[in-house]
């Protein structure tokens, strides 16, 4: 079999933390089918993340050159690397950057593709993806039959596993090719301060924050323990805060090591979207509210007297 290509992601100069999750994945895969895992690095100056790379098993880092992202290019790119290091298994970020390009290279592979999987195995030499189904309802065990299996993986699905590969770098000369389109402008939104996507811990407001001005007490505790700030689908129509922090099926879907809900009830739709969280902590006056039925922790009390002590004493840790 060939060997596994990973496809890093950087972004605002910062090497994301889905890039060493992914090559940790991939390390894995490689050992069972008894290859390398080649981590692919687009951009300029970006060899200073080999070694980052290689610490969790990246066996060769190789850097292709690139001024600035387009999805038609980093396809060409990705997959004329793919072509010739004879690529059987390809592992990208599901990330908003993954998403444009990842359709576009299992095209130009002829590959088939499974999307946003958050779970990883192998089974007879081929990688066996798990990723929700039925908004979450339900998990399913994908296999990918043609030769290349191409997948994105879901930030912070994937253990980062401390597991040194050699990590030599090989600068790559591949050209961007034929692109047919031009970014003229990018309209960027204000968003949240931590992507909501890529966060360890969210800090979740519903239709029991009563009003726009008090999504200022979760901001504070998200502020305090370095947490993104979301909102359920009621909020957002209410107008109490932009659409980017909407958590849920129409909006974002995300998998923290922690998710606070505050003042949410838990609709399927909403949890469709924050389901797969390692620990969800709940908030909540209503006992009966469904969000109970999920929670790993609940809290049945006024939110406006709990969130605030919470903060304060995370203060004490936290500085």
């Amino acid at each position: 079999m060939g060997n596994v290509l990973v496809v890093a992601e950087i972004k605002d100069g910062v090497l994301k933390k889905i890039s060493k999750e992914i090559t940790s994945a991939g390390k894995k895969i490689a050992e069972a089918i008894g290859t390398q895992v080649e981590v692919l690095l687009i951009g300029e100056g970006v060899e200073k993340f080999a070694s980052e790379l290689a610490a969790v098993g990246a066996d060769k880092v190789l850097v292709a050159q690139a001024s600035e992202f387009h999805p038609e290019a980093y396809a060409n790119i990705i997959a004329t690397i793919a072509k010739e290091k004879a690529s059987s298994v390809i592992l990208m970020p599901h990330t908003g950057q993954g998403k444009d390009y990842s359709p576009r290279v299992a095209i130009k592979l002829k590959a088939g593709i499974v999307a946003d999987a958050v779970g990883i195995s192998i089974d007879a030499g081929k990688v066996i993806a798990k990723k929700p189904i039925y908004s979450g309802k339900a998990y399913a065990n994908i296999k990918v039959n043609t030769p290349i299996q191409v997948f994105t993986v879901r930030p912070n699905s994937q253990e980062i596993i401390e597991k040194a590969g050699s990590g030599t770098v090989e600068q790559v000369n591949v050209s961007a090719g034929e692109v047919k389109t031009k970014i003229v402008s990018t309209n960027l939104s204000g968003g949240a301060k931590i992507q909501l996507t890529e966060a360890s811990i969210i800090v979740s407001g519903g239709r029991g924050m009563k009003g726009p001005e008090n999504f200022a007490i979760l901001q504070e505790l998200c502020d305090t323990i370095g947490a993104a700030l979301g909102a359920s689908r009621a909020a957002v129509d209410a107008g109490w805060i932009p659409h980017s922090h909407q958590v849920g099926q129409t909006g974002k879907t995300v998998s923290p090591n922690c998710y606070i809900a505050c003042g949410i009830s838990g609709s399927i739709q909403h949890m469709a979207g924050m389901g797969s969280s390692k620990y969800i902590v709940a908030i909540n006056k209503d006992p009966d509210a469904p969000i109970f039925k999920v929670a790993t922790f609940g809290i049945v009390a006024d939110l406006f007297e709990v969130v605030p002590a919470v903060t304060k004493e995370f203060k004490k840790v936290f500085g």
